[in-house]
Formats: C-alpha cells, sequence, structure tokens
C-alpha cells in the first residue's frame, strides 16, 4: 500500500534548499502583532482652565465706594482719546452693536456675564455697546454697587476707549455707553 504524503510534510531537499536561501534567523517568540489602542483626541482641560482664568482675572473686584456717588455721571477716556470722542460719545452719535442688561444679578454673575459679553463683541468687531448696571435702588442704603464695579472693571481693560453714563432715553445714569477699541 502506497502511502501518499501528507499535504503539510515538507520535502528533505526542499528544507534543506529554504534553509541556504534564507540563511540564519532568529526564532520569534511571539507571532502576533498587538493592535494599536485607538485613543480618543485628548481634552486640553490645562488650556481651557487657563482660558478661563485670564478671562477671571482680567476684571478685579476692588473698588473704592467714595469715587462714587449715587446718581453720579460715570465717564472715562483712555489716555490718547481725543475729548471730541467722549463728546460724541455722550451725545449718542456711535451706533450701539449690543446691550447687556445686569439688573438683579450678584456681583459674581455680573462680573462673569460682563467679561463674556466683552469677550463676544470684541470678536465680533461691535466698536460701540451699552450695559445696563441699574441705579442701585434695590440696594438700598449701600448705594449702586454694579455702578462701582461695573466702572472700576471696565477702566481696568485695555479694550476699552471710553465710557460715559447713558442718554436719559437709553438709561441716563443707570446705564453706560462702551466704545471699545476695534481689532
Amino acid at each position: 500500500m502506497a502511502r501518499t504524503a501528507s499535504p503539510f510534510t515538507v520535502d528533505p531537499k526542499d528544507r534543506e534548499l529554504f534553509r541556504q536561501t534564507v540563511g540564519a534567523v532568529k526564532p520569534l517568540h511571539c507571532d502576533r502583532v498587538d493592535p494599536v489602542p485607538i485613543h480618543p483626541a485628548p481634552i486640553p482641560r490645562f488650556s481651557e482652565a487657563d482660558e478661563q482664568q485670564v478671562l477671571a482675572d482680567m476684571i478685579s473686584d476692588y473698588f473704592e465706594p467714595a469715587d462714587l456717588e449715587t446718581g453720579e455721571e460715570l465717564y472715562y477716556r483712555r489716555e490718547g482719546v481725543q475729548q471730541a470722542v467722549l463728546r460724541k460719545l455722550r451725545r449718542g452719535h456711535f451706533q450701539v452693536g449690543a446691550a447687556l442688561d445686569l439688573h438683579g444679578m450678584s456681583v459674581a454673575a455680573a462680573k462673569q456675564a460682563l467679561t463674556i459679553f466683552l469677550h463676544d463683541v470684541r470678536r465680533e468687531d461691535i466698536s460701540c455697546v451699552r450695559i445696563i448696571h441699574g441705579k442701585g435702588k434695590g440696594s438700598r442704603h449701600r448705594g449702586p454697587i454694579l455702578k462701582q464695579k461695573v466702572n472700576h472693571w471696565l477702566r481696568q481693560r485695555d479694550d476699552i476707549l471710553a465710557f460715559c453714563s447713558a442718554r436719559a432715553v437709553d438709561g441716563g445714569t443707570g446705564a453706560v455707553y462702551v466704545l471699545l477699541r476695534r481689532t
């Protein structure tokens, strides 16, 4: 009975020829290839936290209440801004591109809302805005707290060229027109 060679058996002559052709080899201990794990895109948590901190640090909370009396008009112009520009702003000659109402907000909420609002209007390249801080009638004997804070916060920002109390039709001493530096 003739034995048929198994299809998986290799002739010794072929094995020898293969060894001579290939030469010396180093055997592999593991022939398995581990798949490369797919990692999700990194979330820049520290960068985002830094940006939030910068927004919060752009405006400090220190203010001097003696600097401002109730009902007093606010006005400010950065050095280098002409008096005529402030005069036009006070008369309402600039078109107000956006408005923010801070009525009834806590100081912390107003600070955050103001910071985000100014960041957004700068991105949209709006040059004049109105901020309504109120006249402080809800603050009773303490006076207009948000008015004092807004006055102080706006003076600290480099992107604010000038601001002044609004005309009576736009809120009078309970609001300010703010002129922003163009980008």
